[in-house]
């Protein structure tokens, strides 16, 4: 049938072709496979039995499709030359108006001898899915779906599409914009108008804003007249597209078109929507009144305006509908204005912020829950969006914090307390941004309501005060510590007052009565000390001792809390501050040796710094010698326990120098004066050794931050250094540990750095002739040659060529050690980054050459290390000439990839890397360049077996190091020649090249190793027997790698017949790991989508979420709920106590009507699945990862070990000697007291009846004093019963008789 053809223009050809697309749409989709509703019902089904055929006998469809594809009809066909021209016309022509006009090619069939070809036309979804303007990009997605507002979108934007090109448009916003607001005037049903309108939406968001202020007055007409008839009853999808096409036409707009009425007019007509009962519809004209207010184009221009024009009436119109439906029992309007005031309140101006404000506190006295809500979170959202003077001022902002502590709730009353905490912390904090001294002037109050909260029952209101007063004090008194000045007493004036006003609260929070929540009120003095704690010392005395006198109170179960309240206090005060509030009351003559506050010394070891450290040379040096002499005087007198407490203390007591010498304050002053004593202490005292050269690398570290504290610290280096010299080369007693020389070398090094280059070259000399001289131990050289390491880069140029020269004959010396530190000095010096380093490897570059391969001889395995390091420093300096130097070095290189030392087999491996670096600079071709020194490399494969294996190592390693130069080519040169060391007769050789098939496989991609695949599974399955079972583990990775690249089926025809079962466990693990995979995934998945993240705990609709479940309601009220249909929440009376009658008159009325049922049961707490131990721990058993993510984790890990990049991490404890060596230590911990130090039971086998068990022979002996081992048989009340007796008795005859059966056995097989 033809289209019938609305009246001619634009206008008539866009409706024709909506509706020629919409039928071809539907035919279309019946086509791609998409049923029409209810016909899913009425098609035929399988029999039964018969689901599984498919090749049914029926084949008349299968060949009839058949013969329409690549062939001729069998039979007459109905495609004619007619039809065609007929199907082309309407494709094409369809949407034009007048005659027709024939193609420039004549007919539509044109005969080529045999083949028929066709000149098809365009498609309907052509101008859909051909369509170049991405802003509709959305709509492309929309073609395949199955809704019917879907289909209408795409008709109806294919139809335009194609009118503009027949009308030779670009495909521009603007004229899709005039095209659908053509369109729009011509459409008469529903789904059309939403379809017209939802595109208009995408175009106006993209059109220039020019258009839309020229083409105003006649787009808000049209727009407005499809609000008022949409607006009624009309299709959700086209209301909400309305009002987003308005918005973005009035957020386009100059400032100048709001002074009309008209436009007012418009405006108000897009407000009125916002109170629709519809929520999409509501919530997006909110959206468009937001987006005006805050986001229109004159706002963010030079001269833009700081309020909106339209923010006045906006305002006006919120509070006349608050008002009008104040009253009303119908309290879903309000709500929706309440919504609204929350996002465009900090849009007004002063004035309308202060009216609206006002209505809101009155509508807060409904005592309406949800009111109540609202109006919290539309002054959450106020203040949280920190507005400026001209929105908000710190006047006003003052008065409505005043205001609001009338509308108190209770702190039973849990959600309400926790959102009037919320929108007071916010509150505050914008005043502190506007006015900080009118902010400190406020704090007081909302401390005292705080702390009034931290008695409340529930814990989730504890942290949240907490919390509060924390950020309070980071946010409002941290920024203003300069201008609130020091505190001269514990009493001050201004604005000290606010502040020791809001600590004095605090402080009273540590009365018993808030003993549940002291860990809160610790945590606020925290944050308190280090706030404002180096000004407010005065006022803080009386809180420390009263911190000292709840540590003290037995079994106190805050004291980690407590200690690091202190520990802050030590930190911003000072420990001569702490100290004077607490004394430590030890002074070396106690009577009692219980010491209460001996605490405090770890607490000031833990936090002091910054601080002055003449107060340690002035109180703690003086304490710590009476201690120490006492200590002396009690050992004297044969009371070791007590002589070892006060060792012990004096001990604990120098632990503190360190942080004392931690960017201290007097560095100047009072170093000078400790200097000697702590040089006494280096020489004199092995125990403290370890401390004082701690705190010597603090002070040159941390404490140096100006020129006259390193001048003063440096001035002492000649002092320091001889003493640390000679401790040093001291040799250690019997029984001391060597790692505690370590610190005194970490010492020395860092102290050499500030001393002048002149005095190390002095300490120098002096070590050379220590070292030169034949009474020298061998351990006092050894302890020289470190000293020289240290001072080698430090040095000038001429005592570096004297030690150079020194050192030349260490280099061939036989005795290990000497040989090792030799070639560590050496190392320094080529790997300096000083100019004297740098200029001493040029100049003697070429005798460094010659010396390193003169040595190479006789370099002994531990010197490996250092002597490797050595040459990395050189070829990382080496030019084009030096190449024969380079191919001298590589057969150590290549050999070293055996080493026994890890260090040296990573030398090795990155000196390999290095030579390859240096051919790449060599040569401007970096193929050409790996070319050639895999050449180099290859030369290896002809040594010896230990050669060959080490030549496949290192190609491993240069194949993973350098895989983008090289070429397909050259891998699989390399893979072949590898293959062929397959069938080896040495392990180690089949260990290597396997190891360079893993990372092969590894590196190179399906395509590059599919034409090499026959060789490689042929060379793994002609391997010896007995290799390939001794690798199977290895032959099994491989086979894992070479399934995941090439499938099963490819890998299983290539292997022998004894490696299917292999390669089927392989598929069936593969298989299995995939499902494990599959399944952790979706248990990690959240189970729904609508699932959105919580928000965090600024955020107000959080506060606000109920947390107790009072009443948990039915099922269709859960749907009531799901549909938003506003239900009125019930409140709750708290009554007086003792009987009294509630006095309605009472000014604190209000927090007597609770939101939540205050008769609620509390929440039992939160239950787990782990074991408590008897003693309260938790016994938490580590969960044993899954095979197949443990395979993932450690692929990566195994190709690095294989190419050397990575080593196996060691199981002891380690630490690095002087010469940079790993060496296993013992720590000596034994475990002892309680805790995680109590000492760990050993294990016992649970085998009952075993101390009854013969020493000889079998069975079972009596022990005296113990029961008779025989088999005791509980007590039964069931078994007096008379009907069990023959039960019973025949259970125990059969017991009996079984053990007597298998003695007369045992006593048979004795006899034979």
């Amino acid at each position: 049938a033809a289209v019938p053809f609305r009246p001619e223009g634009r206008r008539g050809r866009v409706y024709s072709a909506v509706v020629a697309g919409r039928r071809l749409l539907d035919g279309t989709m019946a086509r791609s496979g998409r049923l029409r509703s209810g016909v899913k019902q009425k098609l035929n089904r399988w029999k039964k039995g018969h689901s599984s055929e498919s090749n049914p006998q029926s084949r008349r469809f299968r060949d009839a499709a058949r013969s329409r594809f690549y062939s001729r009809a069998a039979g007459p066909s109905d495609l004619t030359v007619d039809v065609l021209k007929l199907h082309n016309e309407l494709q094409s022509n369809s949407f034009s108006i007048g005659p027709r006009e024939e193609p420039a090619g004549g007919s539509v069939l044109e005969t080529e001898g045999d083949a028929l070809t066709e000149k098809t036309g365009g498609t309907y979804l052509s101008g859909l899915s051909d369509c170049s303007n991405l802003t509709f990009s959305r709509v492309q997605r929309y073609w395949e779906s199955g809704s019917a507002a879907h289909k209408e979108i795409c008709a109806v934007f294919a139809a335009v599409t194609e009118v503009i090109r027949s009308q030779g448009g670009k495909e521009t916003e603007t004229e899709y914009f005039a095209a659908l607001m053509t369109t729009l005037e011509a459409v008469e049903t529903e789904e059309s108008v939403a379809a017209v309108v939802f595109l208009l939406s995408l175009a106006m968001k993209r059109v220039p804003a020019a258009v839309l202020r020229k083409e105003f007055s006649a787009t808000a007409k049209v727009l407005m007249q499809l609000l008022a008839a949409q607006a009624g009853a009309g299709s959700v999808l086209a209301l909400r597209r309305t009002v987003c096409c308005l918005s973005t036409l009035l957020r386009r707009q100059d400032v100048d078109v709001w002074t009309f009425p008209s436009t007012l007019q418009i405006y108000h007509g897009l407000l009125s929507i916002t109170v629709h009962v519809k929520p999409k519809v509501r919530k997006e004209a909110q959206r468009g009144v937001c987006s005006i207010l805050r986001g229109s184009d004159f706002m963010f221009g030079d001269s833009a305006p700081l309020i909106h024009p339209a923010a006045q009436s906006t305002a006006k119109f919120c509070i006349n509908k608050i008002e009008e439906h104040g009253g009303s029992t119908e309290g879903a309007t309000m709500l929706h204005l309440l919504g609204l005031l929350k996002e465009v309140l900090p849009c007004f101006s002063v004035r309308s912020v202060k009216s609206c404000c006002e209505t809101l506190l009155r509508v807060m006295t409904l005592g309406n829950v949800m009111v109540t809500a609202c109006s919290m979170q539309a002054f959450h959202g106020l203040f949280a969006a920190k507005p400026g003077p001209s929105t908000l001022t710190a006047e006003l902002n003052a008065q409505i914090i005043t205001a609001l502590y009338d509308y108190l709730p209770s702190i039973n009353d849990l959600q309400p307390m926790l959102a009037w905490l919320t929108v007071m912390e916010k509150a505050h904090c914008n005043l502190s941004r506007l006015q900080g001294s009118l902010c400190l002037a406020h704090l007081p109050r909302i401390f005292s309501t705080a702390i009034g909260c931290l008695l409340s029952p529930h814990t989730q209101l504890l942290s949240m005060a907490a919390a509060t007063m924390k950020v309070l004090l980071q946010e409002c008194v941290a920024p203003f510590t300069t201008e609130i000045g020091d505190f001269a007493s514990s009493s001050p004036s201004g604005p000290a007052s606010h502040v020791c006003k809001m600590f004095r609260a605090v402080e009273e929070a540590l009365a018993y009565r808030f003993y549940a929540s002291w860990a809160s009120v610790l945590d606020v003095l925290t944050t308190f000390f280090e706030v404002i704690g180096s000004q407010a010392s005065p006022a803080m005395m009386q809180c420390l001792q009263t911190l000292c006198d709840l540590r003290a109170t037995p079994h106190f179960p805050y004291v980690l809390e407590l200690e690091r309240a202190v520990g802050m206090a030590v930190e911003k005060m000072g420990a001569e501050t702490v100290l004077r509030a607490i004394p430590l009351q030890i002074d070396g003559t106690e009577e009692n040796l219980d010491f209460p506050r001996s605490w405090l010394i770890p607490v000031i070891r833990d936090h002091v710094k910054h601080t002055q450290l003449a107060f340690f040379n002035k109180y703690f040096l003086p304490l710590a010698a009476k201690l120490k002499s006492r200590a002396v005087e009690l050992a004297e007198s044969g009371q070791s326990l007590e002589a070892k407490i006060y060792e012990t203390l004096q001990w604990q007591i120098w632990t503190t120098l360190p942080g004392f010498c931690t960017r201290p304050t007097d560095t100047v002053v009072a170093f000078k004066n400790i200097a000697r004593t702590l040089g006494t202490a280096i020489s004199d005292r092995p125990d403290l050794r370890p401390t004082v050269c701690q705190a010597l690398r603090a002070l040159i570290s941390k404490g140096c931050e100006n020129g006259a504290d390193l001048a003063e610290v440096s001035r002492f280096a000649k002092n320091f250094l001889p003493l640390l010299f000679n401790v040093y080369c001291t040799q250690p007693e019997s029984g001391e540990s060597p790692a505690q020389r370590l610190p005194v070398l970490d010492t020395i090094k860092m102290y050499l750095t500030l001393a002048e280059q002149k005095l190390v070259c002095g300490f120098l000399d002096k070590a050379k002739e220590k070292l030169e001289k034949s009474e020298s131990s061998a351990f006092t050289r050894l302890s020289v040659m470190d000293l020289l390491v240290a001072m080698a880069p430090l040095v000038d140029e001429t005592s570096m060529d004297q030690m150079y020269q020194m050192i030349l004959p260490f280099l061939q010396s036989k005795d290990h050690s000497i040989q090792k530190k030799a070639y560590r000095i050496l190392e320094v010096i080529c790997g300096g980054t000083q100019d004297t380093c740098r200029q001493f490897v040029h100049k003697h570059l070429d005798g460094l050459k010659v010396t390193l391969l003169g040595s190479l001889k006789s370099a002994s395995s531990p010197a490996k290390r250092p002597r490797l390091m050595c040459l990395i420093h050189i070829v990382k300096q080496l030019s084009v000439e030096h190449q024969e130097f380079i191919v001298a070095l590589l057969p150590e290189v290549i050999i070293c990839m055996k080493e026994v030392s890890i260090g040296a087999r990573k030398n090795g491996y990155t000196l390999l890397v290095e030579i390859g670096q240096a051919f790449l600079r060599f040569h401007n071709d970096g193929q050409e360049a790996i070319t050639q020194y895999l050449a180099l490399v290859y030369a290896g494969l002809t040594g010896s077996v230990t050669m060959i294996s080490c030549t496949v190592l290192a190609l491993t390693r240069l194949v993973f190091e350098f895989k983008d130069k090289m070429d397909v080519a050259t891998i699989e040169h390399l893979l072949k020649n590898v293959c062929l060391l397959l069938q080896s007769k040495t392990r180690d050789v089949v260990k290597s090249a396997l190891s360079l098939i893993k990372v092969v496989l590894f590196v190179m991609d399906t395509s590059g190793l599919a034409p090499q695949l026959p060789l490689l599974v042929e060379s793994i399955g002609s391997m010896r027997d007995d290799t390939r079972r001794y690798f199977r583990t290895k032959l099994k990775n491989i086979f894992t790698k070479l399934i995941r690249k090439f499938g099963f089926e490819m890998i299983d025809s290539m292997c022998a017949e004894e490696y299917h079962k292999v390669l089927v466990n392989i598929r069936k693990a593969e298989a299995r790991n995939k499902r494990l995979r599959n399944m952790k995934r979706n248990t990690s998945e959240p189970e729904s989508e609508d699932e959105t993240p919580k928000p965090a705990r600024g955020s107000i609709e959080d506060v606000l979420l109920e947390t107790d479940s009072d009443d948990e309601g039915t099922e269709e009220e859960r749907k009531d709920v799901k549909k938003r249909q506003v239900q009125k929440r019930p409140a709750w009376l708290k009554e007086g106590g003792d009987d009294e009658p509630l006095n309605f008159l009472d000014p604190q009325v209000a927090q007597r009507v609770l939101a939540t049922n205050p008769e609620l049961r509390k929440r039992s707490d939160i239950k787990h699945d782990f074991t408590v131990a008897t003693d309260g721990r938790l016994v938490i058993a580590e969960r044993p990862r899954a095979k197949a993510d443990k395979a993932s984790e450690d692929e990566a890990g195994d190709i690095l070990e294989e190419v050397g990049v990575k080593s196996k991490a060691g199981q002891k404890q380690r630490f690095k000697s002087a010469d940079g060596d790993e060496m296993q230590v013992d720590s000596g911990y034994q475990g002892g007291g309680s805790g995680i130090h109590r000492p760990r039971p050993l294990k016992k086998n649970k085998d009952h009846g075993a101390e009854y068990r013969a020493m000889k022979g079998r069975g079972d002996v009596k022990r005296t004093g113990k029961p008779d081992p025989f088999a005791y048989v509980p007590l039964n009340k069931s078994q007096l019963n008379r009907r069990n007796k023959a039960k019973v008795s025949g259970q125990f005859k059969g017991l009996v008789k079984n053990r007597v059966t298998s003695h007369k056995l045992h006593r048979k097989k004795r006899t034979k």
